[in-house]
């Protein structure tokens, strides 16, 4: 059986699966996991509409725990239904015509709109639950980002990781060196940031970045075989969890400073780096011209 959740509604209820503008969520009560699949338009990379998407449902599986009842979520993989790519990071249109308007509040309200969900997702939403990312093509910017706030990344062997906001004089201020700091040590975090580079998941994987590989086409079942290891010992993994979220906690509060110094900086960009930002976005365009009608991966035993 599998539920949806309504996107006008935070509340979960049991039906076919179906998508929302901009992500679709298929339950699987086998593994008591539930799969959100990314389809942002007209670009895949976080729009305020897929940010407010991925927040109401964050919202609706902590109301659910609380419902007699109700479903119970053990395991909440972010994935992509667009093939070839995760996410592409920030939505770089909106971010040059905020700042060629001057809107540090509008710009504000976008980067704290992205470290809601990211902060959420790093503490499994105060919840005994696992977050996992799939990643099955690139993760660039926030979408590497996104990526590292959850408590696993498992990628398929070929993906590209980066952080390019160092290209156009910036740097990623969505939580990348609040969670590579933690999976890596604060000069590794740095160097990865400021180097503009692109890394594969093998490369990530060395540096114990990426939790599991997997080759391509067989994420999902990669994700299948890692959660049906913890089902196995529960307790174990769920101490250690919350182990790892106790010796180095992600607070609100610190990637809420680091998202303001963020907006602040982008405020001071120049016209040339402006016109960086353009020709990424031409790219980004490029690559959600893709056909995103099939979701590129469902979990094999979730119910249609």
């Amino acid at each position: 059986m599998s539920f949806v959740l309504n996107a006008n509604t935070p509340s979960l209820s049991f039906a076919e699966p179906q998508s929302y503008q901009h992500l679709t969520t298929r339950y699987d009560d086998s593994s008591r996991a539930l799969w959100c699949f990314m389809h942002a338009q007209p670009r895949p990379c976080f729009t305020p509409a897929l940010l407010s998407e991925c927040r109401t449902v964050q919202r609706a599986i902590v109301q659910s725990s609380h419902e007699p009842g109700a479903p119970s979520v053990d395991f909440l993989i972010l994935a992509s239904g667009m093939p070839g790519v995760f996410n592409l990071g920030g939505d770089l249109s909106l971010f040059m015509r905020l700042i060629k308007e001057g809107d540090r509040e509008a710009l504000g309200t976008y980067a704290k709109a992205c470290i809601e969900v990211s902060y959420h997702q790093s503490i499994s939403l105060g919840l005994p639950m696992t977050t996992i990312a799939l990643v099955q093509g690139d993760a660039l910017g926030g979408g590497f980002e996104s990526a590292l706030a959850c408590n696993l990344i498992v990628a398929e062997r070929g993906t590209q990781f980066g952080l390019p906001e160092v290209l156009f004089n910036l740097f990623p201020g969505m939580g990348a060196f609040t969670f590579l700091s933690r999976r890596l040590d604060p000069v590794r975090a740095e160097r990865l940031i400021m180097s503009g580079k692109t890394y594969s998941a093998e490369e990530l994987h060395d540096m114990g970045v990426v939790d599991e590989l997997a080759e391509p086409g067989d994420g999902v079942a990669a994700v299948e075989a890692l959660m049906e290891r913890r089902r196995r010992r529960p307790l174990a993994f769920g101490a250690m969890r919350q182990i790892r979220q106790q010796h180095q906690p992600v607070t609100y509060r610190e990637l809420l400073a680091i998202a303001e110094l963020w907006v602040d900086t982008a405020m001071k960009l120049s016209d040339k780096d402006l016109r960086t930002i353009n020709r990424l976005v031409k790219a980004q365009n490029l690559r959600g011209t893709a056909d995103t009608t099939t979701i590129q991966a469902q979990p094999t035993q979730a119910v249609g």
